[in-house]
This record gives C-alpha cells, structure tokens and sequence, in this order.
C-alpha cells in the first residue's frame, strides 16, 4: 500500500491517498479544498480507480474538496453520524469567513470497532472525540499505520476550544484509542508531519500516557 501524502486547502490539511497499484484501488482520507487534480494525477499514474472517500471528521478545512472529488470519481463517502451536522450543513462552521462550501453526503456511517476492508488489507475505525464530536481514525494493523484526523500532532494535540470540542474528553481519547495503539505505530494526522504513538507517549507535552 503506497502512502500519499498531499496537504492542501487554507489551513495546509493532509489528504492521504492510499493506492494499491496492484490491483488498481485507491482510497482518499480527507479532502481539502482544490485536492482533486492531485489526486487524478497520482491515480492516472498509478492506474488505480478512487471508490471510497473516508472523512476523519467534519471540519470545512477536511471536506471543502469532497464534493468534487465524489462529482469526478464516484468514491463512496464515510465518516461518523457525530458530524452529520457538519457534513450536511457546512456553512454554519464559517464564523464570517468569506468561504464556498458544499455539502457532502455521506454514504456510510462508521463508529466504533468497524472493520473496513480496501487495499488488500482491513483497517479499524476508533472513535476519538474531543476536538469535535466525531472524530475517527482508521488504523491499519498490517502497515503498523493509523490516520488520526485533528485528534493528536506530532507534539500537539487537537483543538478543544471549537464547538463540540472537550478537552478532558480528548484526553481520555487519546489514552483509551490512540495510545493504546503498538509504539511503533506512525500516526498520521491531519496537519502537519507523521510521528509515532511512542514518541508521543512519552513526550507530548499536552497528553502523555498515564
């Protein structure tokens, strides 16, 4: 499984997209604004074919390019009930920001313990509120890979001070999904680089493993 690392959109967002040459499969997690012929250049490259779309959560800054990446590629889309709000009615995130944000449906609720099967592989959803009430990431146990959306940062965290954001419940979030993960795990999250959960571990200086 090749890993893509492409930020975009305002706030610098990592998209990732997950191509399997192999078998011509791609999956797209998160999609900030303009990601599309980015994307459509790696997957005419690689000859995959783009059929899921997962959202790690709401936030207009990891949606802003979904709708356009599902108008030009069919990708089924998933992500977590929490956020349907946000999802479905992404104006009301923009605080008197001068923003074009299209709705984008999602076709697949996850939660807790799924199991999406794509690439060959499996990957597991954990549900990590605290930043906002749905938060997920998607772990791949085979790859020793998870991707994390907003909720940690290589020595940060995510933003509690957003609406339906909680610190404490971060924390506990953090402890009970993430850090539980194995050490060697590489967290990728949605801005910024990759790190790993035992760096984070042992010297995160917002939360580290009780």
């Amino acid at each position: 499984m090749n890993v893509h690392v492409l930020p975009g959109g305002l706030l610098e967002t990592n998209a990732y997209l997950l191509t399997r040459p192999e078998t011509g499969e791609a999956v797209l997690i998160d999609a900030p604004d303009a990601i599309w012929p980015e994307v459509k250049y790696i997957l005419d490259k690689e000859k995959c074919k783009l059929s899921q779309l997962w959202l790690t959560h709401g936030h207009w800054d990891h949606t802003q390019g979904a709708a356009e990446v599902v108008r030009q590629s069919g990708a089924r889309v998933f992500g977590h009930k929490d956020d349907q709000v946000m999802f479905e009615r992404p104006s009301i995130m923009l605080g008197g920001m001068d923003l074009v944000l299209e709705p984008v449906a999602v076709d697949q609720w996850v939660g807790q313990g799924d199991r999406l099967a794509a690439l060959g592989t499996t990957a597991e959803v954990r549900h990590v509120p605290g930043h906002c009430p749905g938060n997920v990431l998607f772990y791949f146990a085979e790859q020793g890979t998870a991707f994390v959306g907003d909720a940690l940062f290589k020595a940060s965290v995510g933003r509690a001070d957003l609406p339906g954001g909680n610190f404490h419940v971060l924390e506990a979030s953090l402890r009970s999904q993430i850090y539980t993960l194995p050490d060697e795990t590489i967290v990728y999250p949605g801005h910024g680089a990759e790190t790993t959960v035992g760096v984070e571990k042992r010297t995160n200086p917002y939360v580290r493993a009780a």
